[in-house]
C-alpha cells in the first residue's frame, strides 16, 4: 500500500501520496466547515459558497476557471457536506502548478459579483428541485431531520427553497471570510508527484492563504431520551415509496467504528448480504435495498434504505426487523464474519487505486481525525473484529430509543406514521 507524507512547514498541513505508474495528479483543498455550522438565517450558505467560488476571481472569469483546467484534459469540481467542504481538480501530473493555481485562486480571490450571485441563486433553486424529484435523496434528509431535530445535522446541506431564496450575498461572503484561510485548510495531493516540486508550488501559493486561525464550530448533538422509534412521513407525487431506517451510532473516532462497518456489510452493503438476499432475492419486494454508515464528529447513523411499492413497506420492514433480531440474538458464523471483513478490506484496497480516492482518503482523514491513517491500520483493525463485538454492537444500537424511521411515498399510499411504527415492532 501507499505511504503518505505530511508536510507541516505551513499552518496548513499538506498531505502527499506519491503513486508510481500513474501520470495524473489529484489535488484537493479541504476546509473544516460545512452546513452544520451555518448561523440562523443562512442555511445553505456553505453550499451557496461552493457555487460562488466557480463564478470568477480577480484574475479569471467563470469561463476561464473551468476552461483552464479542461483545456488540459482535466476536470474541476467541489462538494459540501455537513462538516467539511472540498474543492478539487485532476489533470496530467505535468500541469500540477496550473491546477493548484486555479484552486487557490478560487478559494482566496473570488469577487462575488452581485449579478453572478443572483444568477447562481436560480441555479441552486433548480438543483433543489432536482433533489426533490429524487425520493431516495429526500428520504435521507427526512431521516436526519427526525433523528437530529434542532441541530445543524438535521438540515439539508443545500438549504431549502425558502432559505436559498432569502440568502443574502453578505451572509455568504461572511461565511467565506470567517472560514476560508490557512488555519482551517488542508491540502491533499495524490498521483504523479515530485515532492520538491510540490513544496515549491505550495510555498508560492500558500503565501496568499493568510495566517488567521479559528473557524465556526458546530453545536454538539445531545441525545434525547426516547422510549420508542420515531417515525416521519413525507408525501410526494412519486411512483415508488422510499424507506430509511436509521439507528443512531457514535462519532467517527470511536474504536467500535470497525465493528460497525462489518455489521453494515453483513446486513446490506452487497448483493450477498442478509437484507438483500431476504428482501430482494427471496421475496422480490424491492429492487434497491442497502445499508450505509454516516459518521460525524460526535454521532452517526447506521441506515437501512429500501425503495418499493407502498403496499410492501410493512412486510419489508417486518423482514428487516427479523434480520436485525437474528443479528442481535445469534452469533455470527466464522464464514459470514470472514466474508464481511474481506469485502470491507477489498473495497478499501480497490478504491485506493485511484488518485482521486487517495486524495479524498487523506483529506477526510486529516479533517476528521487530525492525522492521515495508513490503510494498513484500517485493514488490521477490521481483521481484528470479532463476532462477539458485532453482536454486542447490534444489541446496543438496535434499540427502539435509538431508531428513527423515515418514509417518502405517494399521496394515495395510505401510509401513516402510526402504521409505520407498528411495522417496526418485533
Amino acid at each position: 500500500m501507499h505511504r503518505y507524507q505530511v508536510l507541516r512547514e505551513w499552518k496548513t498541513p499538506v498531505l502527499l501520496c506519491p503513486m508510481e505508474h500513474v501520470e495524473s495528479v489529484s489535488v484537493g483543498l479541504w476546509f473544516r466547515v460545512g452546513s452544520r455550522v451555518e448561523p440562523a438565517g443562512a442555511h445553505g450558505a456553505a453550499h451557496f459558497l461552493e457555487h460562488m467560488l466557480f463564478k470568477g476571481t480577480r484574475r479569471r472569469s467563470a469561463r476561464q476557471i473551468s476552461a483552464q483546467v479542461e483545456s488540459l484534459g482535466g476536470d474541476l469540481n467541489a462538494f459540501t457536506t455537513e462538516e467539511m467542504t472540498c474543492y478539487f481538480a485532476r489533470a496530467d501530473g505535468d500541469h500540477l502548478r496550473v491546477i493548484c493555481d486555479v484552486l487557490f485562486d478560487m478559494v482566496q480571490a473570488s469577487v462575488f459579483a452581485a449579478e453572478e450571485f443572483e444568477r447562481e441563486r436560480g441555479v441552486i433553486l433548480e438543483e433543489l428541485k432536482m433533489y426533490e424529484d429524487q425520493p431516495q435523496m429526500v428520504v435521507g434528509e427526512v431521516l436526519q431531520e427526525a433523528m437530529w431535530p434542532g441541530n445543524g445535522l438535521g438540515r439539508p446541506v443545500a438549504g431549502t427553497a425558502e432559505s436559498v431564496a432569502g440568502m443574502r450575498r453578505t451572509a455568504v461572503m461572511d461565511f467565506w471570510k470567517r472560514n476560508y484561510h490557512g488555519g482551517s485548510m488542508a491540502v491533499s495531493l495524490a498521483g504523479d508527484l515530485d515532492v520538491p516540486r510540490v513544496v515549491e508550488v505550495i510555498r508560492l501559493l500558500h503565501a496568499r492563504a493568510g495566517r488567521r486561525e479559528g473557524f465556526m464550530r458546530a453545536a454538539p448533538v445531545r441525545r434525547q431520551a426516547r422510549r420508542g422509534v420515531v417515525a416521519a412521513l413525507r408525501r410526494r407525487p412519486v411512483q415508488q415509496t422510499n424507506v430509511a431506517l436509521g439507528a443512531e451510532t457514535f462519532g467517527r473516532s470511536d474504536p467500535r467504528r470497525f465493528a460497525l462497518k462489518v455489521l453494515s456489510v453483513l446486513l446490506g452493503e452487497n448483493s450477498s448480504s442478509r437484507l438483500f438476499q431476504v428482501i430482494r432475492e427471496r421475496h422480490g419486494m424491492a429492487y434497491s435495498v442497502h445499508t450505509s454508515v454516516n459518521q460525524f464528529q460526535e454521532t452517526g447513523a447506521l441506515v437501512i434504505q429500501m425503495g418499493l411499492e407502498a403496499g410492501q413497506v410493512g412486510p419489508a420492514l417486518r423482514l428487516a426487523a427479523k434480520e436485525i433480531a437474528r443479528v442481535r440474538d445469534r452469533p455470527l458464523s466464522r464464514a459470514e464474519l470472514r466474508r464481511a471483513k474481506d469485502y470491507a478490506v477489498g473495497q478499501l484496497k480497490l478504491g485506493l487505486e485511484s488518485t482521486s480516492n487517495q486524495m479524498m482518503w487523506m483529506g477526510e482523514s486529516m479533517l476528521g481525525h487530525g492525522r492521515v491513517f495508513e490503510p494498513r491500520e484500517v485493514v488490521d483493525a477490521v481483521a481484528a473484529v470479532e463476532a462477539s463485538e458485532v453482536q454486542r454492537l447490534a444489541q446496543e444500537l438496535f434499540q427502539p430509543g435509538r431508531m428513527t424511521l423515515a418514509c417518502v411515498g405517494p399521496e394515495e399510499s395510505g401510509l401513516s406514521e402510526k402504521g409505520l411504527l407498528e411495522c417496526c415492532r418485533t
